[in-house]
C-alpha cells in the first residue's frame, strides 16, 4: 500500500519512539529523531507532513523547534508531546501553531484520532490552497466563477459581445447570475465609465413602471408634487439592465420597442423628446418564444432584444464548480464578517457536488452564508449540513437502484461523521455488523480510516 504521508516523530526515550513507529508504520511514513539537531536534519532533507515533536529534549526547547519548524514550513503540523501537564506550556504551543497538546502516557486511539484530523486539516488547507489557484485561472469576469467548459464558451461570448454596441438577450434559469453577465458585459465595454442601470421589471408595478423609466414633471398625476428623473436619464451613455424583461405587460413592451428603435422618450407630464444613447440588456428565466406563441410576450422585441443571446448553464450541468463557489463565497463571507476563514471537508464538498442546486448558485451562496454564520469550528463537517436534505432532493430523477445507493451514501457518510469515523459505533447505530458496513464503505466509495 502506497503511503502518502510522512510523520516525523522527536523524542529522546527510545521506548516513545518505537512505540509511535509499531502504532503508525502500517499507514505512514515515518522518521524516527532522538535530538533537536537530528530532528532538524532530517526535516530540512525531507518532505515531512507532520512532526510529534516532544517538549523536552536534551539539546533544545521543544517549543523553539516548534517555532523553527512552524516558520521554515508553516503547512507542517505538529503536535507537541509530554510527560508534564502545564496549562501555560499548552496555551503558548497552541499560540505558536501546535495543531494539538497530549500528555504521556496516552491512549494510542486517542493520539491516532488526533494524527487524522491534523491530516485532515493539512489536506483541506492544501484543497483550499489550489481552489484559490483556480480561482485566479477561472474568475476573469467579475465575480464569476467557473472552469466548466459551458462557463468557458460564456466567457469568450462575453469577451466578444462587450466589444458591440448591440442589444444582449440573457436567459437562464433562476439563481444563474444573469445580471453578473450583465455587469461583465458593461464593464468590459467602451461604457464601462458610465452608468450601469438597473430596471427590475418584476419588483415594480406596473402603475409605476413609466413614472420609473421616463420620469415624470411636477403635476404629472395626483401626487407628482417634483419633477423626478426617469432611470433611462439617468442611464445615459451607459446601460440599462432590464431583468425579468418578461414581465413587463404588452403596452410596455410597446414602447420599450420603440425605445431601443428611436433612443428617445417624453417623460411623463412632458411634450419634450428626451434623446438617451444607451445600451439595452435584457434577461429573462422564462421561454420567452413560448411566451410570444401564448401572445404574452411581442415576437419583434425578442429579435429586437437578441441580437446577442446568451443562454446560461444551470449549475446542475456544471457540478465541476461547486467546490469553486464553496470556497468562494467562504471566503467571501470571512470577508464581510471578519471573522476567521472556515473550510468544508471532503465529505460535506462531496455531496454538495452531488446536489443538483434548482436554485443554482444563488441558493449554494445562501447555504454557505447561513452555514457559515451557525457553524462554531473551521471545518465545516457533513453533520453541519444534514438538515439541508440534499439526498431526498437531489436524488428525484434518478433511476430506483442509483437513488437508494446514493440515499445509503449520503446516509452512512452522516453516520460516520458523528462517531468520527469509527466503524464500531457507526455499525451499532446502523444496526449492522462491522464486517456489513466496511463491505458497504467499500462498495459505495466512502473513505474511513477505522
Amino acid at each position: 500500500m502506497k503511503k502518502n504521508h510522512t510523520i516525523l516523530v522527536v523524542d529522546d526515550e527510545n521506548g516513545v519512539r518505537q512505540s509511535f513507529n509499531m502504532v503508525l508504520k502500517d499507514d505512514y511514513n515515518v522518521l524516527l529523531a532522538d535530538s533537536g539537531q537530528q530532528a532538524s536534519d532530517i526535516f530540512i532533507n525531507n518532505k515531512v507532513d507532520l512532526i510529534l515533536l516532544d517538549i523536552l529534549l536534551p539539546d533544545a526547547g521543544g517549543l523553539d523547534l516548534l517555532e523553527k519548524f512552524k516558520e521554515a514550513d508553516p503547512n507542517t503540523e505538529i503536535i507537541m508531546v509530554t510527560a508534564v501537564n502545564e496549562v501555560q506550556t499548552a496555551v503558548k504551543a497552541i499560540k505558536l501553531g501546535a495543531y494539538e497538546y497530549i500528555i504521556k502516557p496516552f491512549v494510542v486511539d486517542d493520539v491516532l484520532t488526533v494524527i487524522k484530523r491534523a491530516m485532515e486539516k493539512r489536506s483541506l488547507v492544501k484543497e483550499v490552497a489550489y481552489l484559490k489557484d483556480e480561482l485566479e485561472r477561472y474568475c476573469p469576469f467579475e465575480k464569476m466563477i467557473g472552469k466548466d467548459e459551458n462557463m468557458i464558451k460564456i466567457f469568450e461570448l462575453i469577451s466578444i459581445v462587450s466589444q458591440s454596441d448591440g442589444t444582449v438577450l440573457i436567459q437562464g434559469e433562476s439563481g444563474t447570475g444573469k445580471e453578473l453577465v450583465a455587469r461583465a458585459i458593461h464593464n468590459r465595454g467602451s461604457r464601462h465609465k458610465e452608468p450601469f442601470v438597473v430596471i427590475n421589471c418584476s419588483a415594480i408595478p406596473a402603475t409605476l413602471m413609466e413614472s420609473k423609466i421616463f420620469g415624470h414633471n411636477r403635476g404629472a398625476f395626483t401626487g407628482a408634487t417634483h419633477t423626478i428623473v426617469g432611470k433611462l436619464e439617468i442611464a445615459d451613455k451607459g446601460t440599462v439592465f432590464w431583468d425579468d424583461i418578461d414581465s413587463l405587460d404588452i403596452n410596455m413592451q410597446a414602447k420599450l420597442l420603440r425605445i431601443i428603435q428611436e433612443k428617445e422618450f417624453e417623460r411623463l407630464g412632458s411634450t419634450k423628446v428626451v434623446k438617451v444613447d444607451v445600451r439595452f440588456v435584457a434577461s429573462s428565466n422564462k421561454d420567452l418564444k413560448k411566451l410570444i406563441l401564448q401572445e404574452e410576450f411581442r415576437e419583434d422585441l425578442y429579435y429586437r432584444l437578441a441580437v446577442f443571446p446568451i443562454e446560461l448553464p444551470p449549475l446542475r450541468e456544471r457540478k465541476g464548480d461547486v467546490p469553486l463557489l464553496l470556497n468562494h463565497f467562504l471566503e467571501l463571507n470571512s470577508t464581510n464578517t471578519g471573522k476567521p476563514p472556515k473550510i468544508f471537508s471532503e465529505e460535506a464538498v462531496d455531496i454538495l457536488t452531488e446536489y443538483d442546486w434548482p436554485g443554482n448558485v444563488r441558493e449554494l451562496q445562501n447555504l454557505v452564508e447561513r452555514l457559515f454564520a451557525i457553524t462554531k469550528f473551521s471545518v465545516i463537517h457533513l453533520k453541519d449540513i444534514s438538515t439541508f436534505n440534499t439526498g431526498k432532493r437531489g436524488i428525484k430523477d434518478m433511476p430506483l437502484k442509483q437513488a437508494v445507493s446514493t440515499f445509503e451514501k449520503n446516509y452512512i457518510s452522516e453516520v460516520l461523521e458523528s462517531v468520527d469515523g469509527n466503524r464500531k459505533k457507526a455499525a451499532e447505530r446502523l444496526g449492522i455488523h462491522r464486517n456489513t458496513l466496511l463491505s458497504k464503505t467499500l462498495e459505495l466509495g466512502l473513505n474511513t480510516n477505522k
